[in-house]
């Protein structure tokens, strides 16, 4: 009994400073309060039974730990309770530099699912696509795996080896890939270049503190080159920081443009993002490139230039990912990361679970199987026949233009836009 009533005792301490910590800076309602101090019994009744009954010793730490992975993963896919390791990986990966096989992964329909790849990675070169579902790591079923035991199992040292079994869609067995870990390093802006007469092409692979000023050197070289019109692409980007992704909508709009809004239950998780300058390319043409593996801040982008009709959305719906994660540290070095507000576009739509429709819907050319033409240098000749591809070119961005009927069908939006301004002018 005596054991009973210092749980009882300390889980209530618990209880009252956090909420005293949330009612202090989220403005908790008394009713809110109210309701957790009563069902907090069930709780510290359940730890004594545990640790009275069960067969096995248990540390107390471990039974609390236990208890609040439970109560943030039972919130959504992206809220989570991080040990002090885990919350020490966490900050180290924003330094921009980790050790992985370069994947973007989420928990979905309490699944480990692939957001994206991240291109020219060990998951890209081995053929891992959006949508992939992780079944294996190593050999071990990923039941009851969080979204972070997934991340850890995934890391290592650079050049060891680990093993995936994945489930894709359409595909009657299971895919066994054995991907070498390696330091992945990203490179936010890639392929700057004219691509048709007029036209400039960029891929923005995610959105990063380097991207505004790498994006604007990209434009300006672009338009010395005789740009008019440009295909921004951002498919497979995952994402990135929220700040950084309003800025890139900022340099395609005129001054004092709602770009994103954020909205949650305090005060201090409701915000808009607005465009703070007049852009030199408010009224360059434009079509942004997506499809399912485009999340966060790509759909920030997407969602805010379409709603004002500043480009032309060609491609496949979007991920779906248009929720805010907030990192709040605890006493003992571990941290809860808590989803505390949604995304949504200048016209009021939410980004979470519903994703942005392109303009114009095109679906992408299904190779054959073992064709991978991100990896390989050269197309089977047959295939390469079929789509008049010059094997003995060393441009290997041009032979996949021709295989790529989303990028051709933008291009092809663009031509007729740049048509008909002049015969308007």
């Amino acid at each position: 009994m005596f054991l009973k009533k210092n749980y009882i005792k300390f889980f209530i301490l618990l209880t009252v400073c956090f909420l005293f910590f949330v009612g202090s800076s989220m403005k908790v309602d008394r009713t809110v309060k109210d309701e957790t101090y009563k069902e907090l019994g069930l709780l510290s009744d359940t730890l004594y039974i545990i640790q009275t009954q069960y067969v096995e010793e248990s540390k107390p730490k471990d039974l609390i730990y236990g208890t609040l992975r439970g109560m943030l993963s039972a919130l959504d896919p992206y809220s989570e309770f991080l040990d002090p390791q885990e919350y020490n990986e966490l900050k180290s990966d924003t330094e921009g530099k980790f050790s992985g096989v370069g994947m973007e992964i989420t928990t979905k329909d309490g699944l480990i699912t692939v957001i994206s790849p991240i291109e020219n990675t060990p998951a890209w070169n081995a053929g891992i696509k959006t949508g992939d579902i992780i079944v294996k790591i190593d050999d071990k079923v990923l039941k009851d795996y969080t979204l972070n035991d997934a991340v850890r199992a995934l890391r290592g040292k650079p050049g060891t080896e680990v093993k995936i079994t994945i489930w894709r869609q359409g595909v009657k067995e299971l895919l066994e890939l054995k991907i070498t870990r390696a330091i992945i390093k990203i490179d936010d802006i890639k392929d700057v270049r004219i691509i048709e007469p007029g036209i400039g092409y960029i891929r923005l692979v995610e959105f990063s503190e380097e991207t505004p000023n790498d994006l604007a050197l990209a434009l300006e070289d672009l338009k010395k080159k005789g740009m008019k019109a440009l295909v921004l692409d951002v498919r497979n980007n995952p994402g990135g920081l929220l700040t950084v992704a309003a800025q890139v909508a900022e340099m395609f709009l005129d001054e004092n443009k709602l770009i994103v809004s954020t909205k949650g239950k305090a005060d201090v998780q409701t915000l808009e993002f607005r465009s703070k300058h007049n852009s030199p390319h408010k009224d360059l043409l434009m079509v942004i490139m997506v499809n399912e593996g485009s999340a966060s801040g790509s759909e920030i982008l997407a969602g805010a230039l379409q709603d004002y009709r500043r480009a032309i959305i060609v491609g496949r719906k979007t991920f779906g990912k248009g929720s805010v994660q907030t990192i709040i540290p605890l006493s003992d070095g571990s941290a809860v990361k808590l989803t505390t507000s949604k995304y949504f576009t200048p016209l009021g739509r939410s980004i979470q679970g519903e994703g942005i429709e392109p303009d114009i819907n095109v679906e992408p050319i299904q190779l054959p199987p073992g064709v991978n033409i991100e990896q390989d240098q050269n197309v089977p000749e047959e295939i390469a026949k079929v789509f008049g591809l010059d094997n003995t070119s060393g441009d290997l961005f041009m032979k996949k233009y021709k295989l790529d009927n989303q990028l051709m069908r933008a291009v092809a939006v663009l031509k007729g836009l740049l048509i008909y301004t002049s015969s308007q002018q």
